[in-house]
């Protein structure tokens, strides 16, 4: 495959190098950040996904090594291997269920871990009209951000064609949008983050939205299929 990007550097190499300290959201009012994600990871027998920012310099990792075979996690980290965010899936009774939370919760207890944000995947017993965007996912703010009265998301279009945007409860304000590449296959698409929710927590929800519909798609899923304890 065409290299992505020409300014891609190893994450052995970034690890060696200076120490990134953890990305944050811009000030309200800046310019939404465009990222380029490529459904692959850079290191050897991994699976994963590679993150570029828009001057092509890597952003962000997750790799996920072949070898675990009771995943029931993902963890996203900066150029250096910090962990940024932790995907763990959950046991729900009607829909998939994922938290995304703060940090690195893979080796933390329950009561320990920060909770950000619930992912729920859509489930109507109703065909959505024609002209009608379709709902995948919804997003509901957890723990501190549920307190700060942080706005509640769902997620519509369709992940598969790599075509969907991530609205504000009331259907208005637009997020975060996944979009396509042109001339590339769905392996490699554009993540556009607005400053309300952040370039981190919009490659949370890609991560997310990627295990509830891989069967869409030509790639395999991050997580194992088996359920983390509720």
């Amino acid at each position: 495959m065409t290299k992505v990007h020409p300014n891609a550097v190893a994450p052995e190499a970034a690890i060696g190098g200076a120490t990134s300290t953890r990305r944050t959201p811009p000030p309200p009012g800046e310019e939404a950040e465009v990222l380029t994600v490529w459904r692959k990871s850079l290191l050897f027998n991994c699976d994963g996904f590679t993150v570029f920012d828009a001057r092509g310099n890597l952003a962000f990792r997750v790799d996920c090594y072949a070898s675990s075979r009771r995943r029931a996690e993902v963890v996203l980290m900066d150029v250096a291997g910090k962990p940024l965010l932790t995907v763990r899936r959950r046991r729900l009774s009607l829909a998939e269920h994922w938290v995304i939370y703060d940090g690195d919760a893979t080796s933390e207890d329950e009561s320990k871990a920060k909770p950000l944000l619930s992912v729920r995947r859509h489930v109507s017993l109703v065909r959505a009209s024609s002209n009608k965007k379709k709902a995948l996912a919804h997003v509901t703010p957890l723990g501190s951000a549920a307190a700060s009265s942080a706005a509640a998301y769902v997620v519509e279009g369709s992940y598969g064609h790599r075509a969907c945007a991530v609205r504000d409860a009331g259907g208005d304000a637009v997020v975060a949008e996944v979009r396509r590449k042109e001339a590339v296959g769905d392996d490699v698409f554009r993540l556009v983050a607005d400053p309300r929710l952040g370039a981190p927590l919009a490659m949370g929800l890609v991560i997310a939205l990627d295990e509830m519909f891989a069967g869409t798609s030509s790639a395999r899923s991050l997580l194992r299929r088996t359920w983390s304890a509720a």
